[in-house]
């Protein structure tokens, strides 16, 4: 299943990625990319709060479609500072095993 997982992931992203070159007025992604960071930030931020409130409501089918558009926007997102996957998923790498406390504590240092 991770495999699978990662598999999707890795497709939406290079998908999102090609639609950065596409007309805005064809693609929605590309219409992201086009209002700019900001915007996408903004998006990001209102799906999240879209799919806490659903979590708040125990909506389970709701919750799951709002997760999936968090995941969109994050990846529209990267894709806009071009960070890639890859180094999203080499960092949960990097800290798996580590204590959420003391990975906190870690930055401060």
């Amino acid at each position: 299943m991770l495999g699978a997982m990662n598999d999707i992931l890795a497709q939406l992203h290079a998908t999102i990625t090609a639609r950065k070159s596409a007309a805005k007025e064809t693609s929605y992604t590309a219409s992201l990319f086009h209002k700019g960071s900001d915007h996408i930030a903004k998006k990001l931020c209102e799906e999240a709060a879209e799919c806490a409130i659903a979590s708040a409501k125990h909506d389970h089918a709701n919750l799951t479609y709002e997760a999936a558009d968090v995941l969109y926007h994050l990846l529209v997102l990267l894709s806009a500072h071009n960070v890639s996957l890859e180094a999203v998923l080499a960092e949960l790498q990097r800290r798996e095993g580590v204590s959420g406390i003391a990975e906190k504590q870690s930055r401060k240092e």
